[in-house]
């Protein structure tokens, strides 16, 4: 199993990372955001970028992302633009799309781009080469609002990301019962001992999937997202609260 190093972190080895979203509407709200995480303890933060309401002027996204990095310099960074099909905030023709992650990509300010599966194959390789170009990491995701897909639904979306060269295969299903949630546990754990050469993210949503966001470190997910004030996704915890059970259950391995 490949480990995935962005700064000094790797991503697959020990604890599952800690990964907080960033999701202020204006530049100021942004900031603020980014300041208050100075004190928090986390591993990589996420710019969930189609929360910003200038998202379309690309001038003002890689000055956005500029003074990011001057407030947070030291942590990894993922650019995410998620779109409303994919239960973001709102969304762009795929040629613009595809145009800011390029833009994001050779900026010098990213350690990481979320490229979504379904934004289509010749595009998704498109920005899976931007993105070497510029060493750059890409998390590729997809994501069901509605429902959990079968247990091999899940691992051949996990297995098709791989083969476009993800270096972070993500999924994230929402859950109505408890065996929808066993259904995306059991889909990582066997992922992740028969098809996987590189760490994979998956997650059920909502407070039934919250379980999911815990245990990846039994199951198989090396990264889970937590909230410090205002979540992404629902069935974020807050970020000391997710630490602490991670602590826990890391110990007792």
């Amino acid at each position: 199993m490949k480990t995935v190093v962005m700064r000094e972190l790797v991503i697959g080895e020990g604890m599952p990372k800690i990964c907080v979203p960033v999701v202020g509407r204006t530049l100021d709200g942004i900031l603020a955001q980014v300041e208050a995480l100075r004190d928090v303890s986390f591993d990589v933060m996420e710019w969930r970028a189609d929360f910003y309401e200038l998202v379309e002027d690309m001038d003002a996204v890689r000055g956005v992302l500029g003074e990011i990095r001057t407030v947070m310099p030291e942590k990894p960074l993922i650019f995410t633009f998620r779109s409303e099909t994919e239960g973001g905030e709102r969304m762009l023709c795929v040629e613009h799309y595809v145009a800011l992650l390029k833009m994001v990509m050779a900026s010098g300010y990213v350690d990481a781009v979320d490229v979504e599966l379904f934004k289509g194959d010749a595009e998704v390789a498109e920005l899976v080469n931007e993105a070497k170009k510029h060493d750059v990491k890409v998390v590729m995701s997809s994501h069901d609002f509605e429902k959990t897909p079968g247990e091999d639904e899940i691992v051949a979306r996990l297995c098709k990301m791989q083969e476009l060269g993800a270096d972070l295969p993500k999924i994230a299903v929402m859950p109505h019962n408890a065996a929808d949630v066993l259904t995306l546990l059991l889909a990582t754990n066997r992922m992740v001992t028969e098809f996987a050469d590189r760490p994979v993210i998956t997650m059920s949503m909502a407070g039934l999937g919250l379980v999911s966001r815990l245990t990846g470190e039994v199951f198989g997910s090396a990264l889970t997202f937590a909230s410090v004030g205002e979540v992404s996704a629902p069935g974020q915890i807050e970020v000391e609260t997710l630490r602490q059970v991670l602590d826990v259950l890391h110990s007792n391995k």
